[in-house]
């Protein structure tokens, strides 16, 4: 889901930029890894492009390890947002 949720985010951006003449500096993503909820202290909403092996009751090795996302947000970036496939 967070690849169709950040392709549809720049798609979005693209248009604002070509048909309305928007001048965009960036776009940053909420965190590059899963991270801990400041208000619960849960890890279910993984946000980032690396998984972070803990769970909500704090188990877990804290191994880190790439999620699709990480090549997909790669490609985006090298292609300047033209590639969102």
């Amino acid at each position: 889901y967070r690849i169709d949720y950040l392709s549809a985010h720049i798609a979005e951006m693209k248009k604002a930029v070509v048909e309305d003449g928007v001048d965009l500096m960036g776009y940053t993503p909420w965190g590059c890894i899963d991270l801990v909820s400041a208000g619960t202290g849960e890890m279910k909403k993984r946000y980032g492009f690396i998984y972070v092996d803990k769970d909500n009751e704090g188990n877990g090795t804290l191994a880190r390890s790439r999620k699709k996302s990480f090549a997909w947000y790669q490609q985006v970036i090298a292609s300047n947002g033209e590639n969102l496939s």
